[in-house]
């Protein structure tokens, strides 16, 4: 079985606005490792209208790494984030990492507090 991790928005954010150590850290020893990255595509489209527009390389450049692979929000998509309720960015996310068994990478934890998590380990980067 192939392993990976989910990105949220506030994690790609972290990464292509050079944030954090660990979030670059996280990044490159998946490359290394060949670690699969799942991008949300509403996490994409929330950290381009975030970041500085001096960012938005960085994250072209984390979009076409070997190992980042987008979700993209199709209508059953859509359906199946509004259900979860909440924030959709964020649901997006947790949906992402509850179906795949990955854990859900976030520079924001307090996001997910009062949400389900059930069958998901969110990983706050320090």
């Amino acid at each position: 079985m192939i392993g990976g991790r989910v990105l949220d928005a506030s994690a790609v954010v972290a990464f292509a606005a050079g944030h954090s150590v660990y979030a670059a850290a996280l990044v490159w020893t998946a490359v290394e490792e060949g670690i699969v990255l799942t991008l949300p595509s509403t996490a994409v489209a929330t950290a381009w209208s975030k970041l500085r527009e001096k960012d938005h390389p960085v994250l072209e450049v984390l979009l076409h790494l070997p190992v980042s692979i987008t979700d993209d929000l199709t209508a059953a998509r859509a359906r199946a984030i509004g259900a979860l309720g909440g924030e959709q960015v964020n649901a997006h996310a947790l949906l992402c990492a509850r179906e795949r068994g990955w854990a859900l990478v976030t520079a924001d934890a307090s996001r997910y507090s009062g949400v389900d998590l059930a069958g998901v380990e969110v990983e706050p980067l320090p």
